[in-house]
């Protein structure tokens, strides 16, 4: 995927930003899916402010995300449907393999793409990631890493797809293991 079609599929997401219901389910960066549980209203220095209270699904973490920085955030509504084939399809494309660059620089590129939020530059994080773990044993920030993408992916893929995680964990290894063998 290139540059130019990641920024497209993160511009048509950031269109589908909306104000929240309770109930609703969203996407925190980095901390993955979630459900709006209330909308309060606090004062703060004098003035009062609006939150998302988000509870996230993973690990019962609750954040209290205010309003009007939603977008700043990156708070967005889970992937529709119909772009989960556009996520396989960034895990389908094969690069050159891993950057030579030192571990460390590759974390924190890695982890930049985790907390842009977007699905499809966790896709390519897991994506490298899993190719790279075909050919060597990942270090332990890269598994760290591997497993927060893995985690981010599997539960956004399944909500959307309305599946289990089971079944995305298999689908998402089946793109691996053709890799394997051939190795």
């Amino acid at each position: 995927m290139t540059k130019k079609e990641a920024k497209e599929n993160t511009e048509s997401l950031n269109e589908t930003m909306r104000e929240f219901q309770v109930g609703d389910l969203a996407v925190y960066p980095a901390h993955g899916v979630g459900t709006i549980q209330a909308i309060e209203s606090r004062v703060i220095n004098g003035e009062k402010h609006d939150f998302y209270i988000m509870k996230v699904i993973e690990n019962g973490m609750v954040i209290m995300i205010p309003i009007r920085n939603v977008e700043s955030v990156g708070l967005r509504e889970i992937i529709n449907q119909k772009e989960v084939p556009k996520i396989y399809e960034v895990m389908r494309v094969r690069t050159d393999g891993v950057p030579a660059q030192t571990w460390n620089r590759r974390y924190r590129e890695y982890m930049d793409k985790i907390k842009t939020g977007s699905l499809f530059d966790v896709a390519e994080v897991f994506r490298d990631l899993s190719l790279l773990k075909l050919t060597k044993d990942l270090s332990f920030g890269e598994r760290k890493l591997y497993d927060t993408a893995q985690v981010l992916l599997v539960r956004e893929l399944s909500t959307a797809k309305k599946t289990d995680e089971e079944t995305i964990i298999s689908e998402l290894e089946s793109l691996f293991v053709s890799e394997s063998l051939e190795n």
